[in-house]
Formats: structure tokens, sequence, C-alpha cells
């Protein structure tokens, strides 16, 4: 505690604070009432008074206390009322000389928000509460809270920005109980009448909720204390700030008419007129304005559409030139489209002509062959005609489709081919880099000093000495060199005669595929010709010479009579004794093997 004289009153009760249970601190808190409110002090004293209590912490206590659960307090709620009157009446006057930042940074924003806390709290247990004498206590201790707010930022005139900027201000604020607002709507003119630029001083978005509120509640309300109390507002805010009514005016432009019609003849007719006097001559005053821009517009638009008239007929010459020249492109097309089309229907009416005649011609043979053929060949030769037909139908639709297919794989067969070329002049190049890469000069390593070259000694004999080498003869090392090189040769043989194997693996293999291939796209026996049958004859004489003998072995075999294959009654039809045919196939060229 400080050492200088302080108050006797506020000494002992330091000191029976400092001694007391938790729970009693706040009723004794409630004592400080009684000193701040003693007849005998003055002005001076009351001030000594106020720093000795600051001095002591025990406005700090008071903080403390709010900042708890009123419900649980001694008293409660008025306990809570009364402790917010007192912080607030011990926080105004007070000159604090040691740390003033603390003071003025810290602790009274902190005791801004318990206090709009604590009204917050206090306006919802009002709206909630049912008995009259209930709501009738909430509202005088909801008064006692916000006049204190009001006597801290009177005092504090810096605190008016921040209460107006605070969330729970606009919460309190913002409510549809009639009582509450009032209180409220009057805490707002006391911030508007001690700062009356603090408007100004708050963001952009706090003031238009500020405002939307007061319209809505003149727009939402019929009684006549809610819309005096928002229209003094209104003409408050709007005679302390022009700017103001130019929001007004360009924010809510219906707020003239509603003042007029709503609000005309309710008691406040002087506020009413004067606010609307001052919306008018806004307006007024900005029709001159707008009058202006809008002549200054039209000199503008008037200036640019001769420029554009000007630069249009500069560019008419050429633009006529182009139409020309489009206009002509057009007729040109437009003839040439006619032409193609009498060449098209002229095409379709000569092909139209030679379908006709083909189809008398066909009628006109069939009738002569009908005359020839006897009458009881006349089925016959329908059935023979159909064959034929549909014989020639399906060559030209196998035909067709051939040529889809292979319009639809040329191109992969391009690309295929494509990467073959590629990849085998990418394999000739490398090959001929391979055989041309010169040998690299023998660079003779760099001569050892003296020193590298002992120490150098030095490790090969220490090393020698760790690791002695066993003793060989002469003619065992010669044997055992024998003994490798024999052995790398048969691996080099060896290794030869695989890569032979692969090779003729890989050529016996491209055969079959091959052959495969050929096997794959054959046509039918119904359709072969003799230019197919080169694709599946060898060149070879003798082969083409033994696949004909073993041929006609099997077509023999076939033709035998039952007693010959007495011995074969539990073979199946199909399969060919392999005597029969080793005998005439053994030098038969199969997959290039004889």
């Amino acid at each position: 505690f400080p050492m200088a004289a302080t108050d006797p009153q506020v000494l002992a009760l330091a000191a029976q604070i400092t001694e007391s249970r938790e729970q009693d601190i706040p009723l004794l808190l409630l004592k400080l009432k009684g000193i701040l409110s003693s007849p005998s002090l003055g002005c001076e004293e009351s001030n000594k008074i106020k720093q000795d209590i600051y001095d002591y912490g025990l406005t700090q206590y008071c903080l403390l206390v709010l900042k708890q659960d009123h419900a649980q307090l001694h008293g409660a709620w008025a306990t809570a009322a009364q402790l917010a009157e007192i912080l607030s009446h011990c926080c105004v006057g007070l000159e604090v000389k040691e740390d003033p930042e603390e003071f003025y940074t810290k602790f009274l924003p902190s005791v801004v928000d318990s206090l709009l806390v604590l009204g917050k709290r206090l306006q919802a247990r009002f709206i909630r509460a049912i008995k009259d004498k209930e709501k009738q206590d909430f509202l005088h201790w909801f008064q006692i809270v916000t006049d204190a707010i009001c006597w801290l930022f009177g005092g504090h005139v810096q605190l008016a920005a921040r209460v107006l900027q605070n969330d729970r201000f606009l919460q309190l604020l913002i409510t549809d109980d009639v009582d509450t607002a009032i209180v409220m709507m009057s805490v707002l003119h006391n911030i508007l009448r001690i700062n009356s630029s603090v408007l100004l001083q708050v963001e952009e978005e706090t003031l238009h909720s500020v405002l939307d509120e007061l319209v809505y509640k003149l727009s939402s309300t019929m009684n006549p204390a809610v819309g005096s109390a928002s229209t003094k507002l209104l003409l408050l805010m709007a005679k302390s700030c022009k700017q103001l009514v130019q929001l007004f005016t360009a924010r809510y432009k219906g707020l003239k008419g509603l003042l007029s019609k709503q609000w005309t003849g309710k008691g406040f007719d002087r506020e009413v007129n004067q606010l609307l006097d001052l919306l008018y001559l806004e307006q007024s005053s900005g029709k001159g304005e707008m009058q202006k821009q809008h002549e200054a517009a039209c000199i503008i638009q008037a200036a640019w559409r001769g420029f554009q008239t000007r630069k249009r007929l500069k560019k008419l010459p050429q633009a006529v030139v182009t139409l020309q020249r489009s206009f002509r492109a057009k007729r040109e097309q437009e003839l040439q489209h006619l032409m193609k089309q009498k060449e098209d229907e002229a095409l379709k009416l000569q092909m139209q002509l030679q379908r006709r005649r083909a189809m008398r011609l066909f009628h006109e043979r069939q009738l002569a062959l009908l005359e020839v053929v006897h009458a009881s060949q006349v089925n016959k030769y329908m059935q023979e005609m159909e064959e034929k037909s549909a014989l020639t139908i399906q060559r030209f639709w196998r035909g067709y489709r051939a040529r889809r297919i292979f319009h639809q794989q040329k191109q992969s067969l391009k690309e295929y081919k494509a990467a073959v070329i590629i990849q085998r002049a990418a394999c000739k190049f490398l090959e001929k880099r391979r055989r041309r890469r010169p040998l690299c000069p023998w660079k003779e390593p760099k001569g050892l000093t003296d020193e590298q070259r002992l120490a150098l000694q030095q490790k090969v004999d220490d090393y020698i000495k760790l690791h002695p080498a066993s003793q060989m003869s002469e003619e065992t090392s010669k044997e055992l060199h024998m003994q490798a090189q024999a052995k790398l040769a048969q691996f080099l043989l060896r290794n030869r005669l695989d890569q032979r194997a692969a090779q003729r693996r890989e050529a016996l293999l491209a055969q079959v595929n091959t052959d495969v291939e050929l096997l794959m796209n054959a046509p039918g026996l119904a359709e072969t010709t003799e230019k197919d049958f080169g694709a599946f004859m060898s060149r070879s004489i003798p082969v083409a010479t033994k696949a004909r003998q073993a041929h006609n072995t099997m077509l023999k075999y076939t033709r035998w009579p039952w007693w010959k294959k007495l011995g074969d009654e539990f073979m199946e039809d199909d399969v060919i004794p392999d005597d029969a045919i080793n005998t005439e196939l053994e030098t038969l060229f199969i997959g290039g093997k004889k």
C-alpha cells in the first residue's frame, strides 16, 4: 500500500476487504458509495479519495466483481448495478500520475466493455421477465448502468468512439423493446452531444448499422416516443455533419415521404420539419449539381459522336471497296453453288437413265434366256442366278469392308513403318559411331613424389605383413592358367552358339508370324483364285514335290477299302497313321527346318 496520507475510511475499507472472504467483497465495496457521496467533501478532496481508491486497488476489485456471474452475488443484479455506478464515479475526475498509459489504454476500455456486458444481460432479463415488478426492477437497474456509461464517457471524451464501435452497444440498440430502445437512444444522444464528430471517427460499417436501425425504428413502429427519439437523433446527426445529410438522401430515398406522411402531427413537428428542410435543401443542391453533370455529359457525347462520324466518313471509300469485293465474292460463290447443283442433278439424272437402261437390258436378257431354257430347268437356273448375285454382292461388300478397314489402319501402319525406319536409321548411326570411336590415347600417370612413394611402399609392406601370400609353385600356376584359358574358350564358344540359336529362333518366329498372318488373311475356298495360290506355295521344287506326294498319300488312305482298315477299328475317322505320313514327310520343309 502507498505510504502517503490517505483517507481513514478508504484505508479501513481496504484492510477489511483484504481480510474478508471472497463472497463478502461485493457488499463491502458498496460502502464506497457512501464515502464518495459524503456532503462534506469538496472537489479536491473527492478527487483525492478517488486517487486513494485507485491506488489501493478498490476500483480493480469492482471491475473483477463485475466480470463474475452476477446472479451469484449478494443482492444479485442490484448489487451489480450499484457497483457499476460506483466504478464509473471512481473513474471520472481521477488523474493517475503513476503509469497513466495503462489506465487510459487498458483499464478504462475494460470498464466500458464490462458495463456494456452488464447492460446486455439486464436487457435480456428485462425482455424475458413476466411480472411487472421484475420488469420495473430490471429496467431501473438497466437505467443505472446506462447512466454510469454516460457518466464515464462524459468524463473521458475519448471513450465515446469506443462505446459506439463496440458490438454490444449495437446489440443493445438493435432491439424491438420500446423501453430499452428509448434508453439506448438517449445514450446515443448523449454521445453525439458530448462529441459531435464521433460519427466521422467510427468505421463506415458501424455508421451504416446505426443509421439503418434508426430509420428502421421510424418505419416499423407507431410509438411517438420511439419516433421522437429517432427523429431527434437524425436531426442532431444532420446538423453536426453535412456529409451525413448527403448519406441520408443517397441511402434512404424514402425517408422524406416517411417523415411527412407517418410522423407529422405526432407532437414533435418542429424536429420533423427541420429534418425535412435539410433533406430538401440537400436534394435541391444535388439536383443542381446533377444538372451540371448532365450538361457536361451531353457535351462530351456530342463531341464523341462528331468524332466518330468524321472518322466513319474518312473510311467510307475503303468501306465501299470492301463491300463491293465481298458482294462479288458472295455472288461468285452463289454461282458456283448453282453450277455444282446443276451438275449434281445432271449426274443424278444420267445415273438414273443408266440404271433404267441396265435394268431393261437385264430383263430382256432374262426373257431371252427363259425362251431358250427348258421349263424344267427354270428353277435351277433362277437358283444359280440368285447364288451368283449373292456372291457378287458379297464380293463387293467384302471389298468395301476391306478398303474401309485398310483406310482405318493406314495411319497406324504408316506410323509403324515410320517408327521402323527411324529405329533402323538410329541403329545404323549408333553402329557407325561405335566403329568410328577412336581409342582413348594413353595418358601417362603423374609421377609420385619421394614422400608419396615412401608412404605407398610403407602401406604395401604393412599389408604384406598382415596378409602373407600362400606359397605356390610355377607348375601349379601354369596349370591354373591353362584351366582358366580352357574355361574361357568354352564359355566364348557356348556364348557364340547361344547367339546363333537365338538368331535362328528369331528367324523361325518371324517366319511363323508371317505364315500365321497369311493364313489369317487367306480368302475362302470359294473365293480363291490362281493368284492366291502363289502365296502358299513353296519356291523350293523338292519341298513342293514332297508336299504333293504327302497330299496324295493322305487321299489314298482315305480311299482305302474297309478290309484294309480292320486293324484300325479303335481309331478315330479323322486320324491318319503316323507311319503313312512319316514315310512321305521325312524331308518335308516345315518352318525353315528339314
